[in-house]
């Protein structure tokens, strides 16, 4: 029996700041390195030193693997390489290492140079972390060393977006990161492939809701901002840099098409060029439809929105304005937010999910005055709107992701905590499985059978079905580049080149019966042939029978009445020797 032993040090009944350390098969391994947007203070980054209290995180860790370039799973990764020291292998997909670098650094000056903080890693500390990364493609098994191999699966919920599958010492993890088990505008649903592994590590940010119909929330979302638009209002959509942004964007675009409407859209600047350069150079990571379209035109470069002045902020007149970061916690969006806000005609629309303490999600628990930065109180006249666009799958589809892959237990991270408590019951009942949701700090053991997996060849599968009409298999195990194979003997003998020997099988019973050894044979070979009338049932001239290539043969003196009838067979007639030997078993009763 062996575990699977799981802390998180963030996002354990929280969302932000993802990081989870597993122990598996003697490997440790990091999966994400976050940051919490709703903390300016130490709580921002994880707590480092549970790893290795003053140690080296380097011995202490096998690997480190980002999700996708989300902040609050790769936000804390230059402070852990550049500041704290760990120089190990670092692992992400090709989309991510590329678009990483440009959100750290746009984050890096949110908070060092119009915050003032000190104590932060640098631009140059953002490259020297991203050399050490790894880029890995789709359904690659990377082989981190001899015994720790990891492969990626297409995750959805943004471009690059990855879950991991983690193997060691005969056990599997399967860990999620952020997902999205439906297909939308720009990018394809999650996929995985029946894994069976031991432990699923899932979030369940949205683990109590599910979602109305997409045509239906596309619907509302283009109904409130045209209102809006029409009574001179100012529409805000806070968003992150790529993902929901251009998801929206399309959107509005197709529709200002549709309508032939002329009020502005911007979008912050550079950040829509920076996007559509990714898009172009990632178009395989896009769904079908973006894929087919690129070929006679880019569906990112769009004639309705325009980049963002901010000189724009004061116009008079309607406008729709798409702003960074996504939650109202700094930069853009929060000016053009303190700006707007005390006009009842402007509307807020939140596209998706805020983490507790930022300005976002005060708003949206309906807080009508808010502090923001430098004790700024704001009064909230404006129109705030919620609406799921986010791209991370709900209840139904974290219970889809559950019996696409069937894992053995389940562990909720990434969520709240008492969203987390119905999910866990639901899971238990369905599938009859272990569910757990560990804590910040809190590590669960979780104990597990390992598994060894052999490849049985076809030939032989059917070769043993048909002879001895059972799933009981008989081969010659063959080990062979870290893989298992169940082969023919023959056919293994010639592979490994040595000469072939057929183990038999013989057993004895003792028959009283007067008369010559050729009679009592005689006696046998009729009983047999009776009762095996579909069998090749011979009396050879040496006085044996063969049935098959089974044989049974009768030895002891002329005159003795005690004679002794060898039954003998080969592995791959075990059930006819056993029954030929039964016959016998009864003539001696």
């Amino acid at each position: 029996m062996t575990a699977v032993k799981i802390t998180p040090l963030g996002a354990g009944q929280d969302v932000g700041r993802s990081c989870i350390l597993v122990s598996v098969g003697g490997k440790n391994v990091m999966l994400d390195c976050g940051m919490h947007m709703g903390y300016n203070d130490e709580r921002r980054f994880p707590d480092f030193s549970y790893i290795a209290d003053g140690g080296d995180l380097t011995e202490h860790l096998d690997c480190v693997i980002i999700s996708h370039f989300h902040l609050d799973h790769c936000g804390a990764l230059p402070f852990m390489t550049e500041m704290v020291g760990y120089n190990g292998p670092i692992y992400m997909t090709h989309p991510t290492k590329a678009i990483c670098p440009i959100l750290l650094e746009d984050m890096r000056k949110v908070a060092v140079e119009r915050k003032g903080e000190v104590n932060f890693f640098t631009s140059q500390m953002i490259k020297d972390c991203m050399k050490k990364v790894t880029a890995v493609n789709l359904h690659q098994t990377v082989h981190v060393d001899s015994e720790l191999e990891i492969k990626a699966y297409y995750a959805g919920h943004v471009l690059g977006a990855a879950m991991f599958l983690i193997r060691a010492g005969g056990t599997s993890v399967l860990y999620t990161g952020d997902y999205n088990m439906t297909p939308d505008r720009h990018l394809g649903a999650a996929w995985i492939d029946k894994c069976y592994p031991d432990v699923l590590i899932t979030e369940s940010t949205y683990a109590t809701t599910i979602r109305d119909s997409k045509h239906c929330r596309e619907r509302d979302f283009l109904k409130k901002v045209h209102t809006c638009i029409e009574r001179g209002g100012k529409v805000l959509i806070p968003v992150f840099a790529l993902g929901r942004a251009q998801e929206l964007c399309i959107l509005l675009e197709t529709y200002w098409d549709r309508m032939n409407l002329k009020v502005p859209v911007y979008f912050a600047v550079g950040l829509t060029e920076k996007a559509n350069n990714y898009y172009k150079m990632f178009i395989t990571w896009t769904n079908q439809k973006i894929r087919k379209t690129f070929v006679h035109r880019n569906m990112f470069e769009f004639s309705h929105i325009k980049p963002f002045d901010r000189a724009y902020m004061d116009n008079p007149g309607a406008m729709v304005v798409f702003a960074t970061p996504g939650m109202l916690h700094a930069g853009l969006s929060l000016q053009i937010f303190k700006k707007w806000a005390p006009f009842e005609q402007n509307m807020l629309i939140m596209p998706g999910y805020c983490v507790a303490g930022t300005v976002g999600s005060k708003i949206l628990n309906g807080a009508k005055r808010v502090e923001c930065e430098g004790r700024q109180v704001i009064d909230v006249k404006m129109s705030v709107q919620y609406m799921s666009f986010s791209a991370h799958a709900d209840a139904k589809g974290i219970m889809q992701l559950i019996r696409q892959c069937e894992p053995q237990n389940v562990v909720l991270v990434h969520g709240e905590d008492t969203k987390m408590d119905f999910l866990k019951q639901k899971i238990t009942q369905e599938f009859g499985i272990h569910c757990y949701k560990p804590a910040n700090g809190e590590t669960i053991t979780i104990p597990t059978k390992p598994k060894i997996f052999i490849d049985v060849a076809l030939k032989l599968l059917k070769e043993n079905l048909k002879s001895t009409g059972s799933s009981h298999l008989h081969g010659l195990l063959v080990s062979k580049d870290n893989t298992l194979r169940l082969l023919d003997p023959e056919v293994a003998t010639n592979e490994l080149g040595i000469n072939f020997h057929q183990i038999r099988f013989t057993s004895t019973v003792t028959l009283e019966d007067p008369g010559t050894s050729s009679q009592t044979a005689s006696r046998i070979y009729r009983t047999i042939k009776s009762n095996l009338k579909d069998y090749a049932v011979q009396l050879l001239t040496d006085g044996s029978i063969s049935v098959d290539s089974v044989l049974v043969k009768v030895s002891g003196c002329e005159d003795d009445e005690s004679k002794s009838v060898l039954v003998s067979w080969g592995y791959q007639d075990e059930n006819l020797g056993s029954y030929l030997l039964s016959l016998v078993e009864g003539l001696s009763s």
